[in-house]
């Protein structure tokens, strides 16, 4: 009977990432330890699970207890097989591997009260549009600059912010 190796060759697919990237807790594992530096004890990422889902610190024994069960018998196994984590059993040491890039792709991470990139783009566009139609048609209080001053005004705004977005992305990759 063939063993099936971990998939370390060949880049992971869509559907892989996208099973990886389903479940709460495993992407939360993925960013904490982003933020961590890369690497962490099972301990201290059960910790800071159980604290986010209960809203409590610390989180009670029993949730702590619930969470680290469910990362050792299920997430992190499952991180480990994929080469997204090293997940040392005996030492319950975890670490990023370098295939986490593959996944970072498809994980913007965007704190429960803040806008993504993509909606605040989306909303940018949306407004230069409207102001861009009013200066076109003289309407409202938007006539006060002809549509050529409106046109670099956005532009200059779209730029800054993606080079913002740039510089902020540059800073949160760990690698």
């Amino acid at each position: 009977m063939k063993l099936t190796e971990p998939a370390t060759e060949q880049e992971l697919d869509e559907s892989q990432i996208h099973n990886v990237l389903r479940n709460d807790r495993r992407r939360e594992a993925i960013r904490h330890l982003r933020e961590s530096g890369g690497s962490l004890t099972v301990d201290d990422l059960a910790e800071h699970i159980a604290t986010l889902e209960t809203d409590e610190s610390p989180a009670p024994r029993n949730v702590r207890k619930s969470v680290y069960v469910s990362l050792h018998q299920t997430h992190l196994p499952k991180l480990n097989d994929l080469s997204i984590v090293e997940y040392d059993q005996r030492s319950k040491e975890l670490t990023l591997k370098d295939r986490v890039r593959e996944v970072e792709v498809y994980m913007e991470v965007v704190p429960q009260h803040d806008v993504s990139w993509a909606t605040y783009y989306l909303g940018l566009g949306l407004l230069q549009s409207v102001v861009l139609l009013a200066a076109e048609f003289e309407l409202f209080s938007v006539r006060m600059f002809d549509f050529e001053f409106w046109t670099w005004f956005f532009l200059t705004f779209f730029v800054a912010s993606a080079l913002y977005h740039v510089y902020k992305g540059q800073e949160k990759s760990l690698f």
